[in-house]
């Protein structure tokens, strides 16, 4: 397994840098596909690359935005990762791109995963994907103790599985590893020396134990202190 590790001066360098790379990835994409599909992560560390990448010129029209993992609650939440989308990547200029849901309101997540994933099946694989770590070496919401997670690593998986794991206080949607480890081009975006330590820590180890390893290959690493 090998990767691209990239470290930056500073946050606001990598931010900058990474946008850019993103927007650039999509626009050769499209020159030669109808759509391009791009997966980003919730949380906080991405929010300033979507504050940026959201003014980028391309045609957003022909994206298809989505997340690589979701908390099952309503958007109004203050969990939903689909609220930050809205509120920090589908603004400006890709106020044009499409959305593609991975919640579904009034719904199970156990039951609603199959109709959600058949949404995305024609888009696949993903043009773009952008994922995080945490410090346990998870990515997207494919955590090392999930009760799902033997599933979710299979190269068989379905698109998306539902997930419960240790600490999280609701329900999770993730995209399956063999669909993240598809895309065309993967960035990985850490912070801080405790998460390059993790990642380090991550080398040898097996999928079960640090799931960022099922994405890592021809993955390039942002990282920034």
């Amino acid at each position: 397994m090998s990767y691209e590790f990239i470290e930056y001066p500073d946050r606001e360098m990598l931010v900058i840098d990474l946008a850019n790379q993103i927007a650039g990835d999509l626009r050769a994409l499209l020159r030669h596909e109808d759509r391009v599909a791009l997966a980003v992560p919730g949380g906080t560390s991405p929010g300033p690359v979507f504050d940026d990448l959201c003014a980028a010129d391309l045609d957003w029209s022909r994206v298809d935005v989505m997340l690589s993992d979701e908390r099952w609650v309503p958007e109004q939440s203050e969990r939903s990762n689909t609220r930050l989308l809205r509120e920090r990547l589908l603004v400006e200029r890709a106020a044009q791109a499409r959305l593609l849901p991975l919640y579904a309101d009034g719904q199970d997540c156990d039951t609603a995963v199959a109709a959600l994933g058949e949404t995305i099946k024609n888009e696949l694989p993903l043009g773009v994907v952008l994922l995080g770590m945490g410090l346990d070496m998870h990515t997207a919401s494919i955590f090392p103790e999930a009760d799902r997670l033997d599933e979710a690593l299979d190269p068989k998986a379905p698109i998306l599985v539902p997930m419960r794991a240790p600490g999280a206080p609701e329900p999770r949607v993730t995209l399956s590893a063999q669909v993240l480890n598809g895309a065309l081009r993967k960035h990985v975006l850490i912070f801080g020396a405790d998460k390059r330590a993790a990642l380090d820590g991550a080398r040898g180890l097996s999928e079960r134990d640090a799931p960022i390893n099922a994405v890592l290959s021809g993955a390039k690493v942002h990282w920034a202190a």
